[in-house]
């Protein structure tokens, strides 16, 4: 009998995840589930139990009860049948990372034979769920035994068919069947939904009414040397604990980490606790602690907690409210977010929930009395601060002791008497994306630490060396040859002192890090107080910017630039000028110039507007800064350009540049792309929705060859896709194989996509173009405005935002402000710029 469950278990590692590994067979019944899976898109996973286990499909929408709905369902590897009671958080760095839960179960009953409808696909069956119940379809569209084969999930007529218009199933009953949900009746069900309490609290002035986010990021403290002198500013203490946001819809409480992973089921009480202050609907941001003897939050406490499942010490501290009662309150000042929040929590105590005090003091008093009680330290905030998802200026951190996060790389053998190890040996990942050596800690460990951590250690050992290079000397610290751990884990550490050299002195553990990643920990460094007080105040104007007049005055031009008719329109339709193109990019500079930086680029100018004819230049532009490359790189044309700084950047915008366009290889191996562009332009009759469902599946397709990919919105009407890879193939396998996966996508989805170009090939149709892979070729650059109507902006997002865009032109030069201030959604580029192709060319056949 062949083990059809070698995929399944071959893409996970046991030793990380808590997956089952398979090994339950089928009862008298076929069982049926659909998880709810946030991983970096919320889907559903539809499972049907055949064989020995369950048959499974990914539905990026979620089943609908309306028969006119045709649920794309991508068929996936088979899963154990004991993974139909699986809820839980899957690990960063393992495949499908995020939170699963339960969200229907029950049994499947064949319409006719169930295998052959399975091989033939064209499955008929009937559902006896807690949610879904009735007749359902799976049927294939294209392509027979392929992996990632495309399939319909679709509603068949009978008693318990609802119109889209009316019903939303997945919208109206949100949780995990094994946490009390209940279950669709028919015609007629509605969301349950708490009622209202007759007094309710005053809301602040101006805010607006939204619906309730899925997911949301918290708003982080910037690290200080000292606390300002100006402003008005309240203060905390810095518990030390972990990030926790909850969502409350209703009776769904839902505990999340500052990275999205679902806790609710390691924190029940906790997530009564909250169901218990009677809000309606809202996100709550605080801490969860666990004190010591003293009432002072301890580390160590809380991760012994978790290890030992006993949660229900762990309190949670309450600071914020961004959301309430139907309402986005993030614009409120923060003094009139916290009082409703202590008007909710005082009006409903709880031993478990605790609201966050500010105190009327000094903050050097208040931070002497912090260090003096061994707490980690306070945060600050303006008072009349907006909560920003990102870090911010306007939230800073003062602590008693230097204390951040490490990436565990290997650890030393012990010494003498010591049993585990010696001593743990620690990174960062630096701008490039490479763990950096940063020292080692050999204290703070007590026996069961070493024994838990050891274990840990052992099961991620590797022969290969995970840093970038050795350190001076080929020191590792304290204990005998070092050992190579796969950089996984994170852990928290206390030290003196910086050395010159970048590594930590008189350092002692703390604990693990189970809420944050490996690959988001870097240097954490103090900003002076007086550039915490310039930025701050600066994000406080652009918060409540309302005019263009403001926003172009933050754009610092330099004095020796000569912008000739700087009121000149380009753009007849919104009537932009001349000049709002120069100061877009000078705000844009530091986002922009990464992506240009040492790369052949093109320049499209309008200088008779974008209505006029448009130049597209690829050699030899005499614009000042521009920077001319080797003759050798195309010895037939005047030299390639690059568009190396600010000054170059600056001096195209003078001379009516609109659009950069750049090579997918550097200046460093001309010859080896290091990244693969797939550019997805819809064809006439295509709606937006089509194309968030077709970028999607590329990168979906993407995922299964092995692929990390990144999304960038066009600028235009479309979506790019980039692929970052190790240079070392030649520019036409690169383009022969981007041609094959577009191929491949066309041939297998061909109702969505096509592979030749041409307006009546294009028609309803998505055409990827693979054209962009060649030597030569180019596309327009991640933050590079485009010379069409409105002048939009091409800009990175995260995969996780695409459900939520509504364009590819969503931001222009007049819109794009507030984005330029948020995190980079492509920091882990650089982690990924050494993929290789190799199991892509494997699955595809590619030689």
């Amino acid at each position: 009998m062949p083990d059809n469950l070698q995929r399944y278990r071959k893409m996970r590692d046991f030793s990380i995840t808590s997956e089952p590994q398979g090994g339950r067979t089928r009862g008298r019944e076929l069982s049926f589930v659909i998880q709810k899976h946030a991983a970096r898109r919320l889907h559903y996973d539809f499972r049907l139990e055949l064989d020995g286990t369950l048959k499974s499909w990914a539905v990026p929408k979620g089943p609908s009860l309306d028969p006119t709905d045709k649920r794309m369902a991508v068929h996936v590897e088979d899963h154990p049948i004991d993974y139909g009671g699986f809820e839980g958080v899957i690990p960063p760095g393992q495949y499908g990372a995020g939170t699963v839960i339960v969200w229907d179960r029950g049994e499947w009953v064949p319409l006719g034979d169930a295998h052959e409808g399975y091989q033939s696909g064209k499955l008929k069956f009937e559902l006896r769920g807690e949610k879904l119940h009735g007749r359902w379809t799976l049927v294939r569209m294209k392509g027979r035994g392929e992996k990632q084969e495309p399939w319909l999930l679709i509603k068949e007529h009978d008693e318990w068919e609802r119109p889209a218009s009316e019903f939303n199933v997945v919208d109206a009953m949100p949780d995990s069947v094994l946490s009390g949900t209940g279950k669709v009746k028919g015609k007629g069900a509605a969301k349950k939904t708490r009622k209202a309490t007759n007094e309710q609290p005053q809301l602040p002035e101006g805010v607006k009414k939204v619906e309730l986010p899925l997911s949301f990021a918290p708003m982080l403290a910037t690290l200080v040397e000292a606390p300002p002198k100006t402003g008005e500013w309240i203060y905390e203490i810095k518990f030390d604990g972990y990030r926790m946001l909850a969502r409350i819809d209703g009776d769904d409480v839902r505990l999340f980490t500052r990275n999205g992973n679902d806790w609710t089921s390691k924190l029940k009480p906790l997530a009564n606790a909250i169901r218990g202050l009677g809000i309606e609907s809202g996100w709550l941001d605080g801490e969860i602690v666990v004190q010591n003897d003293r009432g002072v939050p301890d580390f160590q406490l809380l991760q012994n907690a978790f290890d030992s499942s006993k949660t229900q010490d762990i309190l949670f501290y309450a600071f914020d409210l961004p959301y309430y009662g139907g309402y986005d309150l993030r614009e409120a000042p923060l003094l009139e977010r916290r009082a409703l929040l202590r008007q909710i929590m005082d009006a409903r105590p709880s031993e478990r929930l605790r609201y966050s005090e500010n105190f009327d003091a000094s903050p050097v008093e208040m931070l002497k009395t912090a260090c003096d009680m061994k707490m980690e330290g306070l945060i600050g905030k303006r008072a009349d601060s907006s909560y920003a998802s990102r870090r911010s200026p306007a939230w800073i951190k003062l602590k008693c002791q230097q204390r951040q996060e490490f990436v565990i790389g290997g650890f030393t053998e012990p010494q003498g008497g010591r049993v585990g190890f010696g001593s743990l040996l620690l990174g960062v990942y630096d701008e490039h994306g490479e763990l950096k050596y940063a020292g080692n800690v050999g204290t703070g460990f007590n026996d069961k630490v070493l024994a838990d951590l050891t274990a840990k250690l052992k099961a991620l050992e590797t022969s290969d060396m995970p840093f970038a290079t050795k350190p001076e000397r080929g020191r590792w610290g304290a204990g005998g040859k070092p050992h190579w751990v796969k950089p996984k884990l994170v852990c928290e550490v206390a030290f003196g002192e910086w050395t010159r050299d970048g590594k930590i002195r008189h350092s002692a553990f703390q604990g693990l890090r189970i809420d944050k990643p490996a690959k988001v920990i870097t240097i954490e460094k103090p900003v002076a107080v007086t550039e915490v007080s310039v930025k701050a105040t600066t994000a406080t104007k652009v918060t409540k910017a309302k005019s263009r007049a403001t926003k172009s005055s933050q754009a610092a031009l330099p004095a020796d630039l000569k912008i000739t008719n700087p009121n000149r329109v380009i753009d007849a339709s919104s009537g932009i000028t001349k000049i709002e193109v120069v100061e877009y990019y000078a705000k844009a500079a530091q986002h922009i110039l990464p992506h240009l930086k040492a790369r052949p680029v093109s320049l499209v100018r309008a200088p008779d507007g974008i209505t006029g004819p448009l130049i597209f230049q690829k050699h030899g532009a005499p614009i000042e800064g521009i920077k001319h490359l080797d003759p050798k790189f195309d010895r037939d044309h005047d030299p390639l350009m690059e568009v190396a700084n600010v000054k170059a950047l600056l001096g195209a915008a003078q001379q009516n540049v609109i659009e950069f366009h750049t090579w997918n290889a550097t200046t460093k191996a001309i010859e080896q792309p290091d990244r693969m562009t797939f550019d997805l332009d819809p064809g006439e009759g295509v709606k937006w929705p089509q194309m968030q469902e077709a970028a999607q599946l590329v990168r979906v397709l993407l995922e299964e060859l092995g692929l990390k990919s990144f999304l960038k919105t066009s600028g235009g009407k479309g979506l790019h896709v980039v692929v970052p890879i190790k240079p070392q193939l030649e520019w036409d396998a690169v383009k022969d194989l981007s041609k094959i996966i577009v191929e491949h996508l066309a041939r297998h989805v061909p109702q969505r996509f096509v592979a030749k170009s041409g307006p009546k090939n294009r028609i309803g149709k998505i055409f990827v173009d693979y054209l962009r892979n060649g030597r030569g070729a180019t596309t327009a650059s991640a933050w590079s405005a485009r010379s069409r109507p409105g002048i939009g902006v091409s800009v990175p997002v995260a995969w996780e935002e695409l459900r939520d865009l509504i364009a590819g032109n969503q931001w222009n030069i007049r819109n794009v402000d507030e984005r330029l201030q948020l995190d980079d959604p492509w920091a882990e580029y650089g982690s990924f710029e050494k993929q290789t192709i190799s199991k892509a060319k494997k699955v595809l056949g590619f030689e």
